[in-house]
């Protein structure tokens, strides 16, 4: 069964300056198919990002990831047959982005569609080409058992299990085109820094060079200081979760942040 991670979503106070951040830094573009009071969406050609308006009780940051599939009944068949625990919900008719949300092995929400799905409304219909020369390329999860998970992935969508270099102990899953990486959860990690729970930890972009995307951020940031960007790695605390970043995400360049505080790992296209 063909299977494509089509969107991940943030939730923001800040969300239409976040959408401009994406467009103007990553080359993203805005859907017209969304309306300007609701959550946005840019896309880099292949992936949308969906950044959601916060609501009371509900946290910011980096929230869920959603998955395309041929026959969601498939996947639905899957779950019953081998894992039980992971249960799914109809979404409202005015969710343009996923048509059901489910969750994984470790409680972990994720959208699931199918092409034309009734209150799927195209949204993406615009990111099945080629991408943008910056682009999302991997996603990564926080998870207390690692290999539980990556094996949901691989039996319930078909990705497919990624070479890990020696020493590393993640898991990178491919749908061919993005990267879902499973990190080991251990609270002992974050030691002398604010430690965080399971759950979505980054987003990784592949640009076509890093010395050109750090001017292009600098330049950003200077003519439209709104989009400063919050320093990653400043102060003992800051420099103890760069160097958890380093080690848990080796593929990537550099680390930045998003004007609200969403991690991106930056690599440079192979």
């Amino acid at each position: 069964m063909a299977s494509k991670i089509n969107h991940v979503a943030i939730v923001s106070e800040k969300y239409a300056l976040i959408t401009k951040f994406y467009e103007a830094l990553f080359g993203m573009a805005n859907s017209p198919k969304v309306t300007p009071h609701s959550a946005q969406t840019v896309g880099d050609g292949y992936v949308g990002l969906n950044i959601n308006p916060r609501k009371p009780g509900r946290p910011a940051g980096l929230d869920h990831f959603g998955v395309e599939v041929d026959n969601v009944e498939v996947v639905f068949e899957k779950m019953r047959s081998h894992y039980p625990a992971c249960q799914w919900v109809q979404r409202p008719s005015n969710r343009p982005f996923a048509g059901i949300t489910a969750n994984d092995p470790d409680g972990n929400v994720f959208d699931l569609s199918q092409k034309k799905m009734e209150n799927r409304r195209h949204v993406y219909e615009d990111n099945d080409g080629d991408r943008n020369a910056r682009f999302i390329s991997h996603v990564a999860l926080r998870t207390m058992r690692p290999d539980e998970m990556a094996r949901f992935y691989v039996d319930v969508f078909g990705f497919a299990q990624q070479n890990a270099a020696a020493g590393d102990p993640n898991h990178y899953l491919s749908d061919g085109r993005v990267t879902l990486v499973i990190i080991p959860y251990d609270i002992r990690n974050f030691s002398g820094q604010s430690i965080l729970p399971t759950g979505m930890d980054h987003v990784g972009f592949t640009v076509e060079d890093i010395d050109a995307f750090r001017t292009d951020l600098d330049n950003l940031v200077g003519g439209n200081p709104v989009m400063t960007t919050p320093g990653v790695g400043l102060g003992k605390e800051g420099a103890a979760r760069l160097e958890l970043l380093c080690r848990q995400a080796p593929y990537a360049k550099t680390f930045v942040s998003d004007p609200d505080y969403t991690m991106l790992a930056v690599l440079p296209r192979a």
